[in-house]
């Protein structure tokens, strides 16, 4: 059984935030808080709203991308509209134009007002989303465009119900989603559009069975996902089981994900039955990209050493050492 436990923590380093980036990343968030704060205070004349984060951040799932670009999600809580009473709410619409107006000119590119979110964008770094809500009888509404009357929206309570999982399994919950993550957006550049990152991070969870070693757990997780998802592939959000969080899928996107953690799930077993320590490594790039380590056979590294000796050797035979000078 060949172990790449070691080489699966050097993927998990270049696929992880660094805390120099995390920090950077807060940064950058406060200071938008700050602008859309201002805005509602000085603008709007009411009370700011209040931030709480979510998503991959929040949870602490956020993997580097390869194309260079990540999302971080901020939620907007509004505080200055009717508890009670949402008849007097203004439309989503309007609210997008609020947070659009409040961040524009924050950065080089304008904001992006999408259908549950105004996006403002860090070009070629990562973009921040913020989404609006408000509390209608203790129960949060998303201000979605399009929609008469907000829909019902609870990501906070998703990220603790995540948060609660890992507390149960363990950080290697945490570091199998980052690997599912990264596996996902490797093969989105081979075979199309992989699920979203919520879908990837519920399923994980729900899915996730803890090993000593890392190559193991992961293993085990996609023959899990892959056993699940066939021949139904739906998900639900865990705290809102009227949610389908797959709707938006084709039947094509979902058969392509199907397709492509079977793969996953049959490389995987592979790796862990064979002794071979390089043709494992090649299965694992094969499946996760270049960032996981390449492992050299003997011959290999034999070829280079004797290589490098013929290289010196040549560079000495073109540029003898001269003797020192006579005066």
């Amino acid at each position: 059984m060949a172990n790449l436990n070691s080489e699966f923590k050097t993927f998990h380093d270049r696929i992880a935030l660094t805390s120099a980036k995390k920090e950077s990343l807060r940064e950058g968030r406060d200071a938008i808080r700050d602008r859309i704060r201002k805005y509602f205070r000085e603008n709007l004349k009411v009370k700011s709203p209040k931030f709480l984060g979510q998503g991959s951040y929040a949870m602490g799932t956020t993997v580097n991308p390869l194309d260079g670009e990540f999302d971080i999600d901020d939620g907007v809580y509004l505080q200055h509209l009717d508890e009670n009473d949402d008849t007097k709410w203004p439309a989503p619409e309007t609210v997008h134009t609020w947070l659009v107006k409040a961040t524009d000119g924050h950065t080089n590119d304008k904001p992006i007002d999408k259908r549950t979110c105004v996006r403002v964008r860090y070009a070629g770094q990562y973009h921040m989303d913020f989404p609006a809500y408000a509390n209608l009888n203790g129960q949060y509404k998303l201000a979605e465009k399009g929609k008469k009357i907000w829909p019902q929206s609870d990501p906070v309570a998703l990220t603790a119900w995540f948060k609660e999982s890992v507390r149960m399994h363990g950080e290697q919950l945490r570091k199998a989603v980052r690997y599912l993550k990264a596996w996902a957006d490797f093969q989105s550049g081979r075979r199309g559009k992989m699920p979203s990152g919520l879908i990837l991070t519920v399923l994980a969870a729900q899915c996730f069975h803890a090993d000593e070693r890392d190559d193991v757990a992961l293993a085990n997780l996609a023959q899990s996902i892959s056993y699940v998802i066939r021949p139904v592939f739906y998900v639900y959000n865990p705290v809102d089981i009227k949610e389908e969080l797959t709707v938006r899928m084709t039947n094509d996107q979902k058969a392509r994900f199907q397709e492509a953690i079977s793969d996953l799930a049959l490389d995987a077993a592979k790796t862990i039955d064979t002794d071979n320590r390089e043709e494992a490594s090649k299965l694992w790039r094969k499946q996760l990209g270049d960032r996981f380590p390449i492992i050299e056979s003997a011959i290999e590294i034999g070829q280079k050493q004797e290589d490098a000796t013929k290289l010196a050797t040549l560079y000495v035979a073109k540029n003898p050492s001269k003797p020192w000078a006579r005066s």
